[in-house]
């Protein structure tokens, strides 16, 4: 019943071990792959936004579009609905962030010496190691920069993870008994309390994801979340700042057809930026 997260280094060897632990424990394994093809399901063009954003840095352009706003709102409601399946493998897609403070997910980043992440590049890309190096310091670069600015944390602060691994010290054999060990122990904490959080956050996702991918919302902030996290008698908060008056009721309808009977609250302000036109959305 546990999750297992996985963020790790360009070349680390974790995704090789992400698919290990899956196969030995019989978990679903969710990766890039996966995520593109559930967006495609989206329309309007989504899988091809993902690729266009995915483990990129956007440009100061494009992290004021729709299209980057909608994406974001939309990886993360996928990856909590994943979450909730349990015995998962989630690679990458901040679900470190996502799960923090769930007891029964273990989030874990991966990481290795650059030689050795040069060296395993260059056996299985075919690629000398100039070109290598090369592609390690610009994966490290874009997936840094993208994440800080979805999330504003670190993508390589230990501070964020409950286990760091180095495939550099650590035989794989050894990080996969590890992880295996911690996940059974993580079971036990699968309680009422704990699972009502992860619902409520993946409530508010959907909700955020709604309203975010609609672009005749004209949305310039928008912040959802629970008002207090694993109580659902107090429901869902949604605040943000909208540039048309006559779109409040219609946000207000989407997210209220989302929640069902679970309760949401509304901070909606009207703000008339014609020069700015529209801002800063997280």
């Amino acid at each position: 019943m546990s999750i297992l997260t996985i963020s790790r280094r360009y070349g680390s060897g974790g995704r090789e071990i992400g698919q290990a632990v899956a196969d030995l424990l019989h978990y679903e394994y969710v990766d890039r792959k996966r995520i593109l093809e559930d967006l495609g399901k989206e329309g309007q063009g989504w899988e091809d936004f993902a690729k266009q954003y995915d483990e990129k840095q956007p440009s100061v352009y494009e992290r004021y579009k729709w299209s980057f706003r909608g994406f974001v709102a939309l990886n993360q409601a996928q990856i909590l609905q994943y979450a909730l399946r349990n015995n998962v493998v989630i690679m990458g897609r901040g679900g470190n962030f996502l799960l923090k403070g769930i007891p029964f997910a273990f989030r874990i980043h991966i990481k290795s010496s650059l030689k050795d992440r040069v060296e395993r590049l260059m056996k299985r890309e075919m690629l000398s190691a100039e070109n290598a190096r090369w592609l390690i310091e610009k994966v490290d670069k874009e997936m840094g920069g993208a994440v800080y600015l979805i999330y504003g944390g670190g993508w390589d602060d230990p501070n964020q993870y409950d286990m760091v691994y180095d495939t550099s010290t650590q035989s794989a054999e050894e990080i996969i008994a590890a992880v295996k060990a911690e996940l059974f122990k993580r079971d036990a904490a699968v309680t009422e309390r704990a699972w009502q959080v992860l619902e409520l956050r993946a409530l508010a996702a959907r909700v955020r994801a709604r309203i975010a991918i609609e672009p005749s919302f004209p949305i310039s902030a928008l912040d959802v979340r629970p008002k207090e996290e694993g109580l659902v008698e107090y429901g869902i908060l949604v605040r943000g700042v909208v540039y048309d008056k006559s779109a409040i009721g219609r946000i207000q309808e989407a997210a209220k057809d989302i929640c069902g009977e679970v309760p949401v609250e509304f901070e909606l302000q009207y703000r008339w930026h014609p020069r700015l036109g529209e801002w800063h959305f997280r």
